[in-house]
C-alpha cells in the first residue's frame, strides 16, 4: 500500500503499511508496528518489515516519528529528558487514528526503548515486544558512541547520507539526539522501574560488538521483565541487528512472533 500521512492535531506522521503475503491471521492478530532508532525512519527500514511480515504472517506498520523522515518537523519546544514518553504516547495516538487495538512492537535503538514503555504503559494493548540495542539506562559507552557520531557527522558524507531520508530536518534530528543524551542532566536517565510493569512476552536483542551499549542492557531487561523475557546475543554483530545479522534476526523473531502473537 502506498504510504500515507496522518493527522494528529497540528502534527503529520508518515505512515506505510506492509500487508503480510497469506496472512495467517484474517484480522484478528496483532499489528507489528516498527520503531526506529534516533537518526532512522521508514526507507532505512528497507526491506526487513515486509520478509517479517510474510514470515509471521503478520500485517505491519512503519511510521517516521515526527522529527524525522517525511513526518512534521519538530515543534519548537526542546526536547526533554522525558522524550521517549511522549514518543509513547504519541504511538498510541497514531493507533487510535489508525483504528488499531493491538500491537506487538519492534524497536531498535531509541526505539527498542520506546517500545518497552510502551508495553509498562499500557499492557492491554501491547501483546508482545521486540528490542534491538534498547537502552534502559546511559553508558559511558553509549555516550561515547554518539561522540564518536558527532565527529563523523562533521568530517564524512555521513549528513549528506542522512538528508537523502530527512531533507530539511537533517540538522534538527541529529542536535536533538546529540544534545539531548549528552546533556549532563540525562546522565540519570532510566527506565528500568517501568519493567516489572510489562506483562507482554519480550525478545531483547543485541549484538555481541554493539557500539552504543553493552549486554548489561539485555541483561537489565531480562531480569526487570523477568521469565516473560529472553535473551538474544548475536556474534559479529553491531548495533543493527536487522541489518548486519539479517537472517538470524528474522529466524529469531519469527519464531518468537509465531509462538507468542496471539
Amino acid at each position: 500500500m502506498p504510504d500515507r500521512n496522518v493527522k494528529l492535531g497540528d502534527i503529520v506522521l508518515r505512515v506505510r503499511q506492509v500487508n503480510a503475503t497469506g496472512n495467517r491471521t484474517e484480522g484478528r492478530s496483532p499489528v507489528l508496528v516498527f520503531l526506529h532508532d534516533s537518526l532512522g525512519c521508514i526507507e532505512t527500514w528497507r526491506d526487513f518489515p515486509q520478509r517479517l511480515a510474510d514470515r509471521a504472517g503478520l500485517n505491519a506498520l512503519i511510521y517516521d516519528r515526527q522529527g524525522y523522515g517525511q513526518s512534521s518537523p519538530f515543534g519548537k519546544e526542546a526536547r526533554t529528558t522525558s522524550y521517549l514518553f511522549e514518543e509513547a504516547e504519541m504511538l498510541f495516538r497514531l493507533l487510535e487514528a489508525l483504528a488499531i487495538e493491538r500491537v506487538v512492537l519492534f524497536g531498535h535503538s531509541d526505539g527498542g526503548s520506546i517500545a518497552l514503555i510502551a508495553a509498562a504503559q499500557r499492557p492491554a494493548t501491547v501483546t508482545g515486544v521486540i528490542t534491538e540495542g534498547a537502552h534502559v539506562f546511559v553508558e559511558e559507552v553509549t555516550l561515547a558512541g554518539i561522540r564518536q557520531a558527532r565527529a563523523l557527522l562533521a568530517s564524512t558524507n555521513l549528513r549528506e547520507r542522512l538528508t537523502r531520508y530527512h531533507g530539511a530536518k537533517t540538522d534538527s534530528m541529529a542536535a536533538a539526539w546529540i544534545g539531548t543524551w549528552l546533556a549532563p542532566e540525562f546522565r540519570q536517565w532510566n527506565i528500568e522501574a517501568c519493567l516489572p510493569l510489562i506483562t507482554a512476552p519480550v525478545l531483547a536483542i543485541q549484538g555481541e560488538d554493539d557500539e552504543y551499549g553493552t549486554q548489561a542492557q539485555v541483561e537489565s531487561i531480562v531480569r526487570g521483565v523477568g521469565e516473560r523475557a529472553r535473551p538474544l546475543i548475536l556474534r559479529e554483530t553491531g548495533h543493527t541487528p536487522h541489518r548486519e545479522a539479517a537472517e538470524a534476526t528474522l529466524d529469531a523473531v519469527s519464531e518468537f512472533l509465531v509462538s507468542n502473537a496471539k
